[in-house]
């Protein structure tokens, strides 16, 4: 179900300045953007990068600010649904870093849900995936 304008331009808002909030390293003002919930999940690229709670989202955080001089998110295409209160965005990302002296940019997708709360919309799940290395275009599985 598609969202309506203001939905989309909502959600849209949320993740961009999530975005932003993740280059500035502002953990306040990413914590502001994701529910409380004990049940709150992020999943990122790394086998090790399953996280369950704010306070272990905290840590998956601060562990990539930790292992790079910088990083940014450039949001590409970005769909939004939604029903009632919640929402889910199917989006192709853009991750850049700098690692040991080192830009890299790795080209992939964020899966989220979100919900309204008191007039706010709010990430209670994200996970980000990468394509397969050496898997081709218009192959189902790697070589």
């Amino acid at each position: 179900m598609n969202a309506d304008k203001q939905t989309t331009s909502d959600v849209k808002e949320v993740l961009i300045h999530f975005g932003e909030s993740f280059s500035r390293r502002d953990m306040g003002s990413l914590s502001n953007l994701i529910a409380p919930d004990p049940d709150v999940t992020f999943i990122g690229t790394g086998v090790d990068e399953e996280r369950v709670g704010i306070s272990e989202i905290k840590e998956q955080i601060q562990r990539d600010w930790a292992q790079s001089e910088s990083a940014s998110i450039d949001w590409g295409r970005l769909s939004v649904s939604a029903q009632g209160t919640v929402a889910w965005v199917a989006a192709n990302v853009r991750l850049m870093a700098r690692v040991s002296g080192r830009e890299m940019t790795l080209s992939g997708r964020i899966t989220a849900v979100m919900d309204k709360r008191d007039g706010r919309w709010l990430i209670d799940q994200l996970h980000m995936s990468v394509p397969m290395a050496g898997q081709k275009k218009g192959h189902s599985f790697p070589s």
